[in-house]
């Protein structure tokens, strides 16, 4: 080959070409971004719509079945989910994959705008996915002292940490708000014959700043002009006069009819870290930004001021770190290249011996991911779990083309050639065989970048760098290794080939090839069992999506009742940390009572609902898994909660998908054959064996005090309806009125509302004073009837169908697909109607869609192969024989997830990919070797059994640097190693398997094909 040849004559311009790309490979490694994942931008947005004051009937019928309608028909769509609650509605939209969100936006906003909404309703949002509405970190905060105000503190540490490169805000959840209060009193009111509007009124026309004309001066400048007159304290709220009393003359003020105090705004949620009350602090990162960085810079950031005197008392509690995460599952990626490579080395001296040779090899390895590191940049890639873990499970292969190569240049010098002609003429006869077998390789992943979905996503990255590294070391082996070994290597000491030919072990290894052959038969039928055993086996070992990651973290979600009070929901929430609180591999825990971790973030709070968010110790400190976890801690859980709560244990993964969860939704245009369909259906599925818990979000119905307008008796009084119902509104859950700015500068909302003693229960509600327009004051019952009845909370639906969806948990030892294949035969049973739809979503959905794909992407794979290796040997026939390597693979991958455990993941399947290119190498090596000796005139018999005996060695070789390589990454020790792993282990099952049969199958395969050795030679029967 022209190019080693000129790399063995030109050693000074091959070094300098090698130390150019090591600076930009240093240069590129350095500002290639660290992420966790690949980036993913999933093709969902929302459509959020507010109502304000509207039913759950009316929200659905005025708006959401309009948008609905029109949202069902845009390019690309796949689903459109929504529910519609009291005063809002909330669309989601799942697109195809390949929809371009931006281009979407707009199609979507013109819908919105030609959609006509009743009078009252908001313009609908359109809002798509973005990462960036998600905190990197969140830390809880709480002190030592009780008397230290955790408040404040949290509102320094902000304005301290906001200065942090990198981070865009931090949001403070379960903080106090100040505003002024004014608290009427009912009866004092009705004396001096006023009403709240009244108060709201005279508050907003004496608290304005508006600008007039400009105005020139004496000195012939042009000034504007201000109208001022503002509040700024509560004392002068107090004193504005509402009325003068026409009687006396005396003025009646604010403070005469209500109290005005500076006070911290209601609570209805409370934030707790062990215990302890605390403030979650939420951060968030800039689009741009690289999360392990920002997560360095704040942590470094945040110890700097926890050392200050003012925050000596406060601790700080890392609830959740995806910056951290992410350095750790890189570190441990990083660190199983290391091993693998240091592994691989070890083989290299074991068969090579002396020190020359391995070195020589060794080389391959660091350059070609310097190389990839190069091409990473270049090609706008990340350093992620799935970049990296396409550089370990690909670090033994580095080295195959370079072994071939130095195995057979070393055999020519032992044939007593010098190291220059050993080196050009060693690489010339391989050169041919490891371009294939690379081009093989790399052939096998040009399927994956036509997958769509999550699936694409996820493993493009993987596909291309795995690609450039194996490119990278084909060029290290032509150009590198032969000008290395023709300045390194000295011709040996008498004959080594010939000695190694008549070692004991080498002769051992040619009469068992020469009685396989003698025995083709019996060679075969045996293969074809081991075949259809492991085939049988496969398809009993599950299978999943993705592997699962342990991150350490959970979030426990406590339902109780609507309508139900604060008090009850923390009663609830303290017997969970009781439980929680004896758990010695916990490290924090955070209980947001009143509502959740996300919407504390965001403001909104529920009485009824609260989430506790349970940080574990680290991996390598704890004896279990996050998962075991789960499965410990929620039958004790919820044993010890007993009927006052729904409990619900929730594990996110790296790719974001929930672990140990089928849902599914029912839908149907009849919703009471859908209400009765699912009653029997979550009865069925809680008895299943395996689970865990059974959820679904069947919209019942909530109490609720409805007040009816008796219109007559308004009429009678002249109150129109609307007035009683804004009234009423204004009167039980008060009127933010105006703003004023204190002596500090600080912005403080004025709220009025009645005092809670005229609007604490259903008696007192009664009695609320409304004025007629004749100035005659009435009770709110004398115009309207005013009881307890169920209302509906909400109405959800698919597709425009009524719908209602399922969540069912299992057990960790079951696989997605052994507990998917039970609940399908539980909805067989159902024996639904037509009408009935069930469609599933999830991991579920995810693994059913890839499913097609990624058979289409093996058999795509092993196609390619075959025109690689046809236009290589051009014949169609010695590439057939080569192929019969690949069903070999499956019974080392049977053996090596039978044996750990594990299902049949997308992971494993693009292991099984790789293995279709790498072990085909072997066959090409051998093949390529037995038709160069028949072309120099040696009989086909004898070719086959020379081919086999010195292609043993490098094939061997070859394949144990590719097995020791894979091996950390194999034991799957650390976090982020999880999703790599199985991948490592049906590489390495299938490549024992297919290596150790390569050696005696293809021989056989190949003399069958052969009309000499077919049957004329008398050795082979």
């Amino acid at each position: 080959m022209k190019i080693s040849d000129f790399s063995i004559k030109r050693p000074v311009f091959t070094i300098v070409i090698m130390f150019l790309i090591i600076i930009l490979g240093g240069v590129s490694f350095f500002k290639i971004p660290v992420t966790l994942i690949p980036d993913l931008n999933p093709p969902i947005a929302v459509v959020v719509t507010n109502y304000q004051g509207a039913s759950p009937v009316e929200v659905d019928e005025k708006i959401t079945k309009p948008l609905e309608a029109s949202l069902s028909t845009l390019p690309g769509i796949e689903s459109v989910n929504s529910t519609s609650q009291e005063g809002a509605n909330f669309i989601l939209l799942e697109f195809d994959w390949s929809t371009d969100m931006d281009a979407i936006q707009m199609d979507v906003m013109q819908r919105i705008d030609i959609i006509p909404l009743p009078d009252g309703a908001d313009k609908p949002r359109f809002l798509k996915f973005d990462p960036a509405q998600f905190p990197v970190i969140q830390l809880a905060l709480n002190a030592e002292n009780s008397e230290t105000d955790i408040q404040l503190i949290a509102k320094q540490l902000e304005k301290e940490l906001l200065r942090t490169e990198g981070v865009a805000s931090v949001n403070i959840s379960g903080s106090l708000v100040e505003e002024v209060q004014i608290l009427l009193d009912q009866e004092k009111l009705k004396a001096k014959g006023l009403t709240q509007s009244d108060i709201v009124q005279v508050i907003q026309v004496n608290n304005i700043s508006l600008p007039g004309n400009p105005v020139e001066t004496n000195e012939g400048k042009s000034l504007t002009t201000r109208i001022i007159s503002t509040l700024t304290s509560v004392d002068d709220i107090k004193n504005l006069v509402v009325t003068v009393n026409p009687l006396d003359g005396t003025a009646v003020t604010i403070a005469d009819v209500a109290t005005v105090d500076l006070t911290k705004a209601e609570q209805f949620s409370e934030t707790r870290a062990n215990d302890a009350p605390a403030v979650l602090l939420s951060v968030f990162q800039e689009s741009s930004a690289n999360t392990a960085n920002v997560s360095t810079s704040f942590q470094e950031a945040l110890d700097k001021q926890l050392e200050k005197k003012a925050f000596q008392n406060v601790n700080a509690n890392i609830l959740f770190d995806q910056g951290d995460y992410v350095k750790i599952a890189i570190n441990n990626i990083g660190t199983t290249l290391i091993t693998g490579g240091l592994l691989a080395m070890v083989i290299l001296f074991i068969f090579l011996k002396g020190i020359r040779s391995p070195i020589i090899v060794g080389v391959a390895i660091p350059y070609s991911v310097i190389v990839t590191f190069v091409l990473m940049y270049f090609a706008g890639f990340s350093l992620n779990i799935m970049t990296l873990g396409a550089l370990a499970l690909g670090i033994g292969m580095l080295v195959d083309n370079s072994i071939v190569v130095i195995e057979n240049i070393e055999r020519h010098l032992g044939l007593g050639k010098t190291p220059k002609e050993a080196a050009s003429i060693g690489t010339k006869e391989v050169a041919g065989a490891i371009t294939a077998s690379t081009l093989t390789t790399i052939a096998v992943f040009v399927p994956v970048l036509f997958l769509s979905g999550l699936i694409g996503q996820i493993f493009t990255e993987f596909a291309l760098t795995i690609s450039f590294s194996l490119f990278a070391s084909l060029v290290v082996a032509i150009t590198v290794i032969p000008m290395m070994a023709s300045k390194l290597l000295k011709k040996p000491k008498g004959n080594i080939e010939a000695r190694r030919r008549r070692s004991k072990t080498y002769s051992n290894f040619e009469r068992s090839i020469k009685w396989t052959l003698g025995h083709r038969a019996m060679i075969l039928i045996i293969t074809v069992i081991l075949l259809v055993v492991s085939t049988i086996g496969l398809f009993r070992v599950g299978t999943e999506f993705l592997p699962a990651t342990d991150e350490g973290f959970v979030t426990i979600a406590v339902d109780l009742e609507k309508g139900s009070s604060f008090a009850a929901t923390d009663k609830v929430v303290k017997k969970v940390e009781k439980i929680l609180k004896k758990e010695e591999d916990i490290e924090v825990y955070v209980s947001f009572v009143g509502g959740s971790q996300e919407g504390q973030s965001r403001g909104s709070a529920n009485s009824n609902t609260a989430e506790i968010s349970v940080k574990l110790k680290a991996l390598e400190d704890r004896n279990r898994s996050v998962f075991t976890f789960v499965d410990e801690m929620q039958p004790k859980v919820v044993k010890a909660v007993g009927a006052d709560a729904e409990i619900n244990f929730n594990v996110q993964t790296a790719s974001g998908s929930s672990p140990n969860v089928v849902s599914f939704t029912v839908s149907s245009n009849d919703k009471k054959k859908l209400d009765t369909a699912v009653n029997q259906l979550q009865q069925d599925l809680t008895n299943l064996d395996g689970v865990v818990q059974v959820t679904n979000d069947l919209t019942t119905k909530v109490e609720e005090v409805q007040i009816n307008v008796i219109r007559e008796n308004a009429i009678d009084y002249g109150i129109p309806p609307a007035q009683i119902a804004q009234t009423v509104n204004n009167m039980t859950r008060g009127v933010l009125t105006s703003q004023i700015i204190d002596e500090n500068d600080q912005v403080l909302g004025v709220y009025v509302k009645f005092d809670e003693k005229y609007r604490s229960n259903l008696e007192q509600l009664k009695q609320l004073q409304l004025r007629t327009p004749s100035g005659q004051y009435i009770a709110l019952e004398e115009i309207a009837t005013i009881d307890i009845a169920e209302g509906p909370v909400a109405i959800r639906s698919v597709d425009q169908a009524s719908a209602i969806s399922f969540s069912v948990k299992y057990e960790s030892a079951y696989s997605l697909g052994e507990m998917s294949d039970l609940i399908d035969e539980i909805i067989q049973e159902q024996k639904f109607t037509e009408d009935i739809a069930v469609s599933f979503g999830g991991d579920r959905e995810l693994l059913d869609n890839s499913k097609n794909d990624m058979i289409l992407a093996v058999i795509l794979a092993v196609v390619l192969v075959f025109i690689v290796m046809a236009a290589q040997f051009e014949s169609f026939k010695y590439p057939f024989v080569i192929m019969f390597t690949v069903p070999l693979v499956v019974i080392g991958i049977f053996i090596g997830l039978f044996t750990t455990n594990l299902p049949i993941s997308i992971s494993a399947i693009i292991g099984i990919l790789i293995l279709v290119g790498i072990v085909v190498n072997n066959g090409i090596v051998l093949v390529d070797y037995i038709n160069q000796r028949k072309s120099d005139g040696m009989s086909s018999y004898d070719a086959i059994i020379t081919s086999v005996r010195d292609r043993v060695r490098p094939i061997l070789m070859t394949a144990l640097t590719t097995i020791l390589g894979l091996v950390p990454l194999a034991l799957g020790i650390g976090e982020g190693t999880e999703i790599n792993q199985p991948m490592a282990i049906t590489v390495i099952g299938g490549l024992i398997s297919s290596t150790f049969l390569t050696l005696y199958v293809v021989p056989v395969i190949y003399s069958l094909f052969d009309k000499e050795t077919r049957r004329k030679h008398p050795n082979i029967l």
